[in-house]
């Protein structure tokens, strides 16, 4: 195995069993069992479970805006990148493969997170919504989204909506919530329609 895919597999595993269980649900005795390796060799890797979350949320950050910048490359109409987005989380949590932003639920933990992940949280947070923002206001602007406040207000909201839907579908353990609960907030930003208040 290389030094790049073992820490690869440290990370995957990291991040599956935050995901699982949170940051402090998770041991480096259980990444080693998983991974197959001594606990030793996740220490040669990440010196401390600091490092390996505060890598983890960074890698996740990286993965994030070029997964963004590409979706700007491939669809330019930003209601239909807004759908692509939700999309993209609806089908990770319908086949259970990313149930849950490991961001969104570290975020949870802010206040008994060490400070170097929670920046790392935090600048995942302000890259989503300056992504959002950005979406949004170029909608707005190329009459293709109908805003009821401004674009970082709606991007604070349209995050807010998404995380809390995870976590609406996690809690009910049906994962065909997040869309009961994204699918009017896609609609209300959709020119020319009327939510349905049914």
């Amino acid at each position: 195995m290389s030094n790049l895919s073992t820490s690869d597999d440290i990370l995957a595993c990291a991040r599956s069993l935050i995901v699982a269980g949170g940051y402090n649900g998770f041991s480096y005795a259980d990444i080693a069992d998983v991974v197959g390796i001594r606990k030793a060799s996740i220490h040669h890797h990440f010196p401390s479970k600091v490092d390996l979350v505060r890598t983890l949320v960074a890698r996740y950050r990286e993965e994030a805006q070029a997964g963004m910048a590409n979706l700007e490359l491939q669809i330019s109409n930003p209601l239909e990148q807004l759908r692509f987005y939700v999309g993209y989380w609806e089908a990770c949590i319908a086949d259970a493969s990313a149930p849950f932003c490991v961001c969104a639920l570290l975020a949870s933990q802010l206040p008994v997170l060490p400070e170097e992940v929670g920046l790392e949280v935090r600048a995942h947070f302000r890259s989503l919504s300056k992504w959002l923002t950005s979406v949004l206001e170029r909608g707005a602007r190329q009459g293709q989204l109908r805003l009821t406040s401004t674009p970082r207000a709606e991007a604070e909201a349209f995050m807010a909506t998404v995380h809390g839907a995870m976590l609406t579908a996690r809690a009910y353990g049906d994962p065909k919530i997040f869309a009961v609960v994204t699918g009017p907030l896609l609609e209300r930003l959709a020119p020319g329609t009327i939510p349905d208040l049914k």
